[in-house]
């Protein structure tokens, strides 16, 4: 059976990290010194409280080995560091609050984590590592739209709190201008792209092992080569059906090297594989990005954007298998996801043959009703059950035949209202309405009696013969043309 092509659905997801902080771990562990160690702002803390500290730090040190943070787990980690915070009494220990915002988030617990982060910077305004949480999840809650509030709160705590020795704030800072990605100068750098340079080589100057840094700076060259493209920098992902211009392979090259660097540091870092990944996509090297995706995906099942990315280059290979079971993956980080939805039908429709041939369109179709309700004006997906309606659900069979083709012919011209003019959909638009003229055709063969049929086919035999007999006649008449022809060039041929 024909198994049409998906379109804008495949979607290579371009992860920035934004969701989170770009650090990997803990906060700093107070120092333990018999002379009386201090906090962040220079008060004594008890040895009893650096001790349930330290306790605290290595239960959350052996969760994050271990792999193994579920809500009590995290619940039981917050709880440690609060109480090594309360042995303090009443002075503040922003430490141990602050590592208690980071166990919570290992479980997603956000609103506790900013809870915790607000109450650290209530009693510190100076705890840049706090306000540059903060930041983070306020530049989120906005929709990743408020930019410049963002950045300037990322500023105070990279640069004016901090003193650019707090690299995950640095290279935080430089993601967001990356993002922002304005062409206008100002004291600090002619673009957004060349602010965000400055501050991820800030970190690495501070940190050269900080792997965040090298993943920002390998996706801050990707978004150099898509603008020198003439490419939309600000969008973040790509399909396996965008017409666009092909960026600088020298520039992705710089990239490469970037993340093959950061691999040798320390080849456990999954967004690097990622990253890596992407770039592969953009030079062409199919196989390569498989790999990287799949290296991702497997040092973090839990790592959305690399499944995601697996899944779409597995749809290209026609790699239907793998690429269900990384969209059932992804889905299990984010139900509702409406990509997640749609490709997991386009990857089980590819699975459709005679031995599954009614569960697999009954499979494929509940998954493009859950991608309808998570985005119903998303134009994709009427084109993409138009399809599976046209192709399988019509031809399955029986009385409702004709019924289904109706629904498809619907579907397609619901698709083509809701692409509009829109370039990316342009040559499905066009397929589309050939659709829709083939289904009028066969509901109209359809609609025929018998001596119609016949007379029909008797009509269009006829039609065929007369035109083999036209061609046959102006083929022999062509051969005698070119007779003549050759007689005359070798008459009129220069002698040698």
């Amino acid at each position: 059976m024909k198994k049409s092509m998906l379109v804008a659905a495949a979607l290579l997801v371009w992860a920035t990290g934004c969701s989170g902080p770009a650090g990997e771990g803990p906060g700093g562990k107070v120092p333990g010194k018999p002379t009386g160690p201090t906090d962040s702002k220079g008060n004594e803390v008890s040895a009893a409280a650096v001790n349930k500290f330290n306790a605290a730090l290595d239960m959350m040190t052996a969760h994050d080995k271990a792999g193994d943070w579920n809500d009590a787990a995290c619940t039981a980690n917050a709880a440690a560091f609060v109480e090594a915070a309360k042995e303090q009494g009443d002075k503040t220990f922003g430490e141990a609050l602050y590592n208690a915002g980071l166990a919570s988030q290992r479980c997603k617990k956000d609103a506790e984590a900013k809870a915790f982060f607000k109450q650290v910077l209530d009693k510190d305004p100076k705890f840049h590592r706090a306000r540059s949480q903060l930041a983070l999840y306020a530049f989120a809650e906005s929709g990743e739209k408020n930019f410049d509030q963002a950045i300037s709160e990322m500023r105070q705590a990279a640069i004016t709190d901090a003193q650019f020795k707090n690299v995950e704030a640095l290279v935080n800072l430089g993601m967001l201008y990356i993002k922002r990605n304005n062409q206008t100068a100002d004291s600090e750098g002619p673009t957004d792209l060349a602010r965000a340079k400055k501050y991820i080589q800030s970190a690495l100057a501070v940190d050269d092992g900080f792997m965040p840094a090298f993943n920002q700076l390998a996706i801050l060259y990707m978004e150099t080569a898509n603008q020198k493209a003439g490419r939309d920098a600000k969008q973040k992902t790509a399909t396996s059906g965008s017409k666009q211009k092909k960026v600088d392979s020298q520039a992705l090259e710089l990239a490469a090297l970037v993340c093959s660097q950061a691999v040798r540091k320390n080849p456990k870092y999954a967004p690097v594989h990622n990253t890596a990944g992407m770039i592969q996509v953009e030079l062409g090297n199919l196989n390569s990005a498989v790999g990287e995706f799949n290296n991702a995906r497997t040092i973090d099942p839990t790592f959305y954007e690399a499944q995601m990315n697996y899944a779409a280059v597995n749809l290209q290979f026609r790699g239907f298998g793998q690429a269900e079971e990384a969209y059932r993956a992804a889905l299990k980080m984010r139900p509702a996801d409406y990509d997640a939805h749609l490709g997991l039908a386009l990857a089980l429709r590819g699975q459709i043959d005679d031995s599954n041939f009614d569960k697999k369109v009954a499979e494929a179709a509940a998954e493009i009703d859950a991608a309808k309700k998570a985005a119903p004006d998303r134009a994709e997906t009427y084109y993409n059950e138009a399809i599976l309606t046209q192709e399988y659900k019509a031809k399955a069979g029986g009385k409702g035949g004709e019924g289904e083709l109706v629904n498809a012919k619907g579907l397609f011209g619901q698709f083509v209202q809701k692409a509009g003019s829109a370039a990316e959909f342009a040559d499905a638009v066009k397929r589309s309405k050939d659709r829709i003229a083939e289904i009028d055709q066969i509901i109209d063969f359809n609609k025929q009696s018998d001596a119609q049929r016949k007379a029909a086919e008797a009509d269009l035999k006829q039609k065929a013969a007369e035109a083999e007999a036209k061609d046959g006649a102006e083929g022999e008449a062509g051969d005698k043309g070119d007779k003549g022809a050759g007689a005359g060039d070798k008459k009129d041929a220069p002698k040698q």
